[in-house]
């Protein structure tokens, strides 16, 4: 090989070996130019480690191999939860943005989500949760409400549990109260609690969202859409019904009901959640039951429904008919025990009624086997100071 050296001529590449070799100063001068290049290069990686191991530490970014890496902030509901199990944590956005972002992701092409409520006592795995979300899976034509369904948590052990088990969470606070389950049925904590349900479902009618609001004490088995009104602003499951769908002397149950989202039903949810200061102590459910006859609901130009006990049923009242029933509720009963036994009855029944071919399916008069250990003579007892009643 040939080089033009600076002198103007030639030097051939035996001869550049040689001095390269032999001349000892070159040798010298890049060894410790090699030197110098590592120690630069070390310095550098020690500094970025050390910064990447602050922002690791800080929760800025978590290990490319963290399934959990790169979570978008929707998926933790713009919170990021501490190690204890109060509300006590770091709310990256307010409740509005949040709030926002879950029902956009949750909601269906017309702007409609599934709420349900959950608190602690709920929560526990093997729990209420637990069945309502089977029942969503197994239920025929409602595993992708799933997709539609927010799981509103009202205190920090529902809300973790809602964050392992499913995609929509939002968690719904209350400053100064502590809504894990501790308080009594119609304790102070507890009507607060109900009523800020109320008013958050206000909130949700005026972004412009309609929504199905279930309790989680609630199995489906069907989708429901088919059987509400189609012109209907506000309908609402019974304990009791009396067979006409109009007839304000059906017993509203606050438990199950379909809302769309217009200006009627934005001034009722105003109308219902102002009223509780004209009936201090009750609770929503009452409070709808003696509205329902206010001259102002005539005013409001509401177009409010009942639903039917055949589609909607319940331990109160449940759906006589398996072809056509919807929902069962755990109405009418007292303890946490009680109704998780019974809904797990229910739901044996109908998983029972599934594996039946249809010609058996049509052909067979079916009961459901409860109440069980939901007793409706209990209901005629006085009301226990325990923690976890629930007369819906």
């Amino acid at each position: 090989m040939r080089r033009i050296t600076s002198s103007g001529g030639t030097r051939t590449g035996k001869h550049r070996h040689h001095r390269a070799v032999s001349g000892a100063p070159t040798g010298i001068s890049g060894g410790v130019a090699s030197i110098r290049r590592f120690f630069i290069a070390l310095l550098l990686f020690l500094g970025v480690s050390f910064v990447s191991s602050i922002f690791y530490r800080a929760g800025w970014f978590t290990s490319p191999f963290d399934p959990m890496s790169w979570r978008q902030p929707q998926d933790l509901g713009g919170l990021i939860p501490t190690d204890d199990d109060s509300f006590d944590f770091i709310s990256l956005d307010n409740e509005d943005i949040r709030l926002e972002r879950v029902l956009k992701a949750a909601s269906m092409r017309d702007k409609t989500v599934v709420l349900t409520t959950l608190n602690a006592a709920w929560a526990r795995p093997g729990s209420v949760i637990d069945l309502f979300m089977e029942s969503l899976r197994t239920g025929e034509e409602t595993i992708f409400l799933l997709n539609h369904l927010v799981i509103v948590s009202l205190d920090m052990k529902a809300y973790k549990r809602c964050m392992a088990i499913h995609t929509h969470c939002f968690a719904l606070t209350t400053e100064g109260v502590d809504f894990s389950g501790e308080k009594s049925f119609m304790s102070k904590g507890y009507l607060r609690m109900m009523w800020r349900r109320i008013d958050f479902l206000r909130v949700v009618l005026e972004k412009g969202y309609s929504f199905i609001f279930s309790d989680a004490d609630i199995m489906w088995f069907r989708n429901p859409f088919p059987y509400f009104y189609p012109d209907a602003d506000f309908q609402m499951a019974c304990d009791h019904f009396t067979g006409d769908s109009s007839d304000l002397r059906n017993t509203a149950n606050g438990g199950f009901g379909y809302v769309r989202s217009n200006n009627r039903t934005i001034e009722f949810y105003k109308f219902w959640y102002i009223s509780r200061l004209n009936y201090p102590g009750f609770h929503d459910q009452d409070v709808l039951n003696y509205i329902k006859y206010d001259v102002l609901i005539a005013d409001i130009g509401i177009d409010m429904r009942f639903l039917s006990t055949t589609y909607f049923g319940g331990i109160c009242e449940p759906s006589r008919d398996f072809e056509k029933v919807c929902t069962m509720h755990a109405n009418c009963c007292i303890g946490m025990r009680s109704k998780i036994h019974d809904l797990k009855v229910i739901l044996e029944e109908w998983r029972y009624y599934l594996s039946l071919p249809p010609s058996l399916k049509r052909a067979s008069v079916f009961s459901w086997r409860v109440p069980q250990n939901c007793s409706l003579d209990m209901l005629n007892q006085s009301r226990p100071p325990s923690n976890e009643i629930d007369w819906r």
